[in-house]
Formats: C-alpha cells, structure tokens, sequence
C-alpha cells in the first residue's frame, strides 16, 4: 500500500489512503515461542470448555501451574479470533418484514407424540467463522427428529430439516419456534401451513418452549467440539496460522459427524 521509492513523500501517501504515519513505519513483531505455546493451550481449552471467558481461562491455566494474567489471555484470545460461548440475541432476530404468528401453547397438554414439533437454530464456533444446527425435537418424546447444519442462517436448512421431519414422522398439530428471521420468511411459514399445520412462536426473550430443542443443540455442540479436539489434538492455534490444518479444517471435520 505504502511505496517508500515513489516519490510522492510517505507523509502524503499515508494522507491519501486514510492511515497514521506511524502505522507507515511500525514493524509488528514476532509472536514469541513461550505465547505460541500459551496461545495453543488457550485454543485446546476453549474448545474443551467454549463458555469459558478469559477469566476462567486464566484459573484453568493456573491450576496447571501456568501462571498468566487475565488481560494478557483476552489479549491472546483475540488474536486467535475466539470468544467465550454465550446467549446472543441475534440467532432470535425478527425480520421487520415478517410476520409474527401467536403463541399457542399457553395452558396447552402435550401428552403425546407428533402433537408439537419445536425448532431451534443454534451456532457452533469453528476454526474460522461458525456453523449453524437446527434441530427439530418433538415436543412430547423429547426425540430429536431431525437436524441440519450449515455455514449460513437460511430458511432452506430449517425446512430441509421440518420436511425430512414430516416424511419420517408425520405431520404435528403444532409447529412451535422463536422469532428468528429463519422462521418468519415465507419459505418456512409456507412449509408449514399449507399441510394445515398451526404455527407458534415464542414471545421476545421467552426460552420456556424451546428449552429441549435449546438443550439438545447445546449439548450437541459440546461434544462434538470435544470430540474434534480429541481426534486433533496436535492442532496449532488455528486462527492465529489462518490456514488449513492437518488432517482438514474443523469445519470439516465437525461435518463428518453428520455424514
């Protein structure tokens, strides 16, 4: 971006593009060996414990008797492109253009199986970037019916997965999700009310009727990160190396479960 053997001055160059001179002359240096070594620790854990922030980070490290400060942790963890894994708004986002549907479950019994189907799209952290799961659980049984994961948040998955649903199963009474834009666009509305199938949908910030569909996504991306850690566990920091890793990406490793 900066020529130095043009001969417009490196003060107007750095002008003309929008940077600090200072960042014109500034050499980043090298990541030191000892904070590789962290660096590769700090990755190993948070896919053991992806909750964990650079908090409970810096504890687990220092019960193994590496001694590390929290800010230089956060530090690291950003370099690396991780974050700790908590309850986001945006996977419930509503699209202003949709429409919302009522709640019918209130003071409702479910007693029995295919009565009410519920969906959920949850978000696994991968090497770079995340992939979505949505699973469909029957509401009564508690059984996972079907599920999809995908690299984007569209309509298209949460329908393959509610149509795979209804070929096995048969068709509910009761459809019932939250207010993401997944399922208030046409395609997945459509899917579900021209077999005359009720569609619901939770309240703002409500997770009472999603709460075995949230459970199950939940734990489906604990051990399946733990199981792709065990079975890469000679893995650098990936974000920081922002290549491919050996043996495959864990993206791709993590969609091998499925196959």
């Amino acid at each position: 971006m900066i020529d130095r053997a043009h001969p417009l001055p490196v003060s107007r160059q750095v002008k003309l593009v929008g940077i600090s001179r200072s960042s014109a002359y500034h050499v980043p240096s090298p990541v030191s060996g000892a904070d590789l070594a962290l660096m590769r620790r700090i990755d190993e854990l948070h896919l053991e414990h992806p909750f964990a922030g650079a908090r409970m980070l810096m504890r687990l490290l220092k019960r193994e008797g590496i001694v590390v400060g929290r800010k230089h942790v956060g530090t690291l963890m950003c370099k690396m492109g991780i974050e700790a894994l908590y309850r986001k708004p945006n996977l419930s986002r509503k699209h202003l253009a949709h429409k919302i549907w009522p709640y019918l479950l209130r003071d409702r019994k479910i007693e029995r199986s295919n009565q009410v189907f519920a969906l959920d799209t949850t978000y696994v952290p991968m090497a770079q970037g995340f992939v979505y799961l949505t699973a469909v659980i029957d509401w009564a049984s508690r059984r996972v019916l079907a599920h999809r994961v995908a690299i984007t948040m569209e309509a298209e998955h949460a329908v393959a997965a509610l149509e795979e649903a209804f070929a096995k199963y048969g068709l509910p009474e009761i459809v019932n999700t939250d207010q993401g834009s997944q399922f208030t666009s046409t395609d997945f509305t459509d899917a579900v009310r021209s077999r005359g199938i009720a569609l619901s949908m939770d309240g703002k910030g409500s997770w009472r009727d999603k709460a075995c569909a949230s459970h199950y996504t939940s734990l489906r991306r604990s051990d399946t990160i733990s199981g792709t850690r065990r079975r890469q566990d000679s893995l650098m920091p990936c974000a920081f190396r922002g290549g491919s890793l050996p043996g495959g990406s864990y993206k791709h490793s993590f969609l091998s479960l499925y196959a």
